[in-house]
């Protein structure tokens, strides 16, 4: 189903006429340098396409034919490859025997010139396929060592292709090389001569023995890495060989990796990283939400930090507007989350809906998520400020691998969140002994959300700001935790440790074994107060929580892990209920 729908996305990129997607029998690629040709053969400069500064330059995107793909051996690309290919030049390696590197790179060299004259038998038809020819049998290459770029070129190895003199675009991307790969989709040959039932369409095709490396996924291989794969005898199945196992034509296999890529691509609007994932979405026809569904997740930038609040006043006002109606919108909608997994990629969620189910539950998402908060912090939580709250020392790469695919997937399907996030948010709190805003606002995301899913009548459902009607014992020792923190604090200003540090972990989890003494101490911190009306006040407090207290049982022994978790929202509530202007 995944890659019908990748298969769907490219046919509609391809009658849309988006200018980003390749043809078919082309790819998009980026390419630094481009060595310019007179139509004699000899160089007459090599221009740099970068854009950008020091490391972040980045090389143009240009449309080529479709490259093969590499294995150990030698394979060259058409018109377009590294030094090693296309001047015979390879990379200095102090690694590996020097000698051996020119010798592989001369048979580079000659294989590259083999591919264009295979491709063209005659060359002299074509201006710049015969200047290319020139170029490379004569061989002069030391010419080019007078150019500003060549040293970039020696030690970084880049893709090079060549441009005519005088022309706008490529070589590769005459008239008379499009006509000649008209038609064709895929360097590699077929498993078999041959047609086959291809899994994705349905229909007769060639079907395809290496698919082409899916690149752009977080922390897999620089060179790409692949969904399909069959390369051990393990995988295999009635001694089929490789793409043979699951035939996929090579018509479907271009398209769903040519689109795939595309929304993989540096500065893609249809990526987000979620933890390790990266995750791209798309809508069967285009559609507003499209545009604006990386900004409900993703962090907001310098350049325009009001983004996400300004996509989530879209999502709760169009029903009420009628601007964008995502509610009614039935538009097939699909997320697919994909993380590294060796020379394999990993799927690690997929999710096939509509417009109007994702944006009704994205927005469930944000009031589940809805707490109340200080003037300054953000109204609304970008999912990786979520994700990083629940994280060791704040940092993305120590967050669960399976943690950010999970709760993503629970937010589109509208679904319960993953225990394992409710955990791990509680966990940080004690370790760190801080019950942040955003670790406040997940608790309460899962307790209330786990109420109204599973309709219990245990578990009740947890108000944005401080309730004093809450009767859960967890939510009450939570509120009595942070009024006996405030009454240390008003009697010891500018103290470096309150009970907060010291105690909190065992208040949440074992309250019989500290409130007695936390109680006994709250005698001598009020008594020092100076501000006798704020000691009447907090000593009231104290009370009327105690009181609600004894009504239903002692002090428990323990917590459970959800009552864990409302103790941390009565505790966070309660304080921020102390800052707040009555």
């Amino acid at each position: 189903m995944i890659l019908q729908a990748l298969n769907s996305y490219y046919q509609r990129m391809a009658k849309e006429g988006d200018s980003g997607i390749a043809l078919e029998g082309f790819e998009q690629k980026e390419i630094p340098f481009l060595i310019v040709l007179n139509r004699q053969g000899e160089c007459v400069d090599i221009k740099d396409t970068r854009d950008g500064e020091g490391k972040k330059k980045q090389g143009r995107m240009f449309t080529v034919p479709k490259g093969i793909k590499k294995t150990s051996g030698i394979a060259a690309n058409f018109l377009w490859d590294t030094p090693n290919y296309v001047l015979g030049i390879p990379k200095p390696d102090p690694k590996k025997n020097q000698y051996q590197l020119e010798e592989k790179a001369k048979e580079q060299l000659k294989a590259f010139i083999g591919v264009i004259k295979e491709k063209f038998p005659e060359p002299d038809k074509d201006d710049g396929v015969q200047a290319v020819i020139s170029f490379l049998e004569v061989a002069d290459f030391k010419t080019l060592s007078a150019y500003s770029a060549w040293n970039e070129i020696m030690e970084s190895g880049p893709i090079i292709t060549f441009r005519l003199e005088g022309d706008t675009c490529l070589i590769c991307q005459r008239e008379a090389v499009l006509q000649t790969l008209s038609g064709e989709t895929c360097c590699e040959e077929p498993v078999e001569s041959t047609h086959a039932t291809c899994l994705v369409t349905g229909g007769k095709d060639f079907p395809v023995r290496l698919h082409t490396a899916i690149k752009g996924v977080w922390g897999a291989q620089s060179s790409g890495a692949n969904i399909v794969s069959f390369n051990l005898d393990a995988f295999r199945s009635y001694g089929k060989k490789q793409g043979r196992n699951a035939p996929v034509g090579k018509r479907a296999e271009f398209a769903y990796t040519t689109a795939l890529n595309k929304m993989l691509a540096s500065g893609s609007r249809q990526r987000l990283q979620v933890g390790d994932c990266s995750t791209v979405f798309w809508a069967e026809h285009k559609a507003h939400f499209e545009d604006i569904f990386a900004d409900f997740f993703g962090e907001q930038s310098k350049e325009n930090p009001d983004r996400l609040n300004a996509a989530v006043r879209d999502l709760f006002s169009a029903p009420d507007s009628g601007a964008l109606m995502l509610d009614e919108d039935y538009t097939r909608f699909f997320v697919l989350g994909l993380a590294p997994n060796a020379a394999r990629i990993a799927v690690r969620f997929w999710y096939p809906g509509t417009v109007g189910a994702v944006a009704r539950n994205i927005k469930q998402h944000f009031e589940d998520c809805s707490i109340v908060h200080g003037p300054k912090q953000p109204e609304n939580l970008s999912l990786f400020r979520l994700l990083v709250s629940t994280a060791m020392l704040g940092k993305t790469e120590n967050i669960p691998s399976s943690l950010s695919g999970d709760f993503m997937k629970a937010i589109l399907a509208g679904t319960s969140y993953p225990n394992s996030l409710l955990y791990a948010t509680l966990r940080r709190c004690r370790a760190e002994r801080d019950v942040t805003y955003p670790r406040a606002a997940l608790i309460k995301a899962c307790i209330s959300r786990d109420a109204r899913l599973n309709n219990t009548s245990y578990h009740t459902e947890v108000s944005m700001s401080l309730d004093t009607s809450n009767p859960n014992p967890g939510y009450l020792l939570g509120r009595l935790f942070a009024t006996l923190e405030r009454a240390q604090e008003s009697a010891n200003p500018g103290i470096n440790a309150t009970i907060r540090d010291r105690f909190y972990g065992a208040a949440s989890s074992t309250p019989v074994a500290v409130f007695p003494h936390l109680l006994k101490l709250k005698v001598h911190h009020i008594a020092k107060l100076k501000n006798r009306g704020q000691a009447v006040n907090l000593e009231k407090l104290i009370g009327e929580i105690m009181d609600k207290i004894n009504a239903g049982e002692a002090l428990p022994s323990h917590l459970s892990l959800h009552d864990q978790g409302t103790f941390a929202v009565g505790y966070y509530h309660q304080r921020q209920n102390f800052f707040t202007p009555q």
